[in-house]
């Protein structure tokens, strides 16, 4: 009898050891610029969680076996196919229901929504490469993100990936002011009208109009213009000019007199040779 106990008692414990698998909830898509990190909870408790993708054909690609992590980065998978649906599972598993092919027998798993990269990857925070104020004209290039996305082994900008469904939006007020005024390009670059003489600070932000989720990025960091740089940048370059205009005629004047004085020279010596007697 107390064999029988001591077996119940060691069987009892085993499986609180082992735990029980719990079907994982909240799963959620986190992505931007193409960066696709699949989450969940619970945080697992002597059980294991494999992930599977499939891009629609019904065909189930294992990833992150047997974690403990309640997250799994997918962007291999995604980038191979940005336009393409996706669907993921997560499976909750005990070590014991693997066999020896380290395939699950009977998980708990659980579907996480479908995700198309194109429609749903966040916009990431742009980067503004180039700014200048020149009298009346501000110019503002704006620098695209790079992606994981690849074509013939070279990662792809957002602009290469989106083309023209790719938008940028300029928000510009005049320094110390705090009415904006906004510019929109379908490329990266910005001329717009400014007051001469007049800082200006601006930020911008990418946008794909025609999504309905996900259509703005953050703002980039706020750049400003700076008049007495330019002032100061412009008068450089024409004391810089006036400088050069002035070593040029020093040496022209130079060489002229140099011409001079070697002509002078050469004509005194012939006035003070001494007559050839025949």
């Amino acid at each position: 009898m107390s064999i029988l106990i001591s077996v119940h008692v060691i069987i009892v414990l085993s499986l609180l050891f082992e735990g029980t698998p719990v079907r994982a909830y909240n799963l959620t898509w986190k992505s931007t610029n193409f960066k696709t990190i699949l989450e969940w909870e619970p945080k697992p408790v002597n059980y294991v969680y494999t992930v599977q993708i499939s891009a629609g054909t019904g065909d189930w690609k294992g990833k992150c076996f047997y974690t403990t992590d309640t997250e799994c980065d997918l962007t291999d998978e995604i980038v191979q196919d940005v336009q393409q649906t996706y669907s993921a599972r997560v499976l909750s598993l005990l070590p014991r229901d693997l066999d020896t092919t380290g395939s699950a027998r009977d998980p708990v798993l659980q579907n996480a929504p479908k995700f198309v990269p194109y429609l749903e990857t966040k916009l990431g925070q742009p980067t503004i490469q180039i700014f200048e104020q020149v009298g009346t004209k501000l110019n503002v290039t704006v620098q695209d993100a790079r992606t994981l996305v690849r074509r013939n082994n070279t990662f792809l900008s957002l602009r290469d990936v989106f083309g023209r469904d790719l938008s940028y939006i300029l928000s510009y007020w005049k320094a110390g002011s705090t009415g904006k005024k906004a510019a929109k390009t379908d490329t990266n670059e910005f001329l717009i009208d400014v007051d001469k003489g007049t800082d200006y600070c601006f930020s911008v932000q990418a946008v794909i109009p025609y999504r309905t989720t996900n259509q703005k990025s953050p703002e980039s960091l706020i750049e400003c213009t700076s008049q007495e740089k330019s002032v100061f940048k412009e008068m450089f370059f024409i004391v810089g000019a006036v400088v050069f205009v002035v070593i040029i005629i020093i040496i022209i004047l130079s060489l002229s007199l140099y011409k001079c004085r070697k002509a002078r020279g050469g004509q005194n010596g012939k006035e003070h040779s001494p007559l050839n007697v025949a």
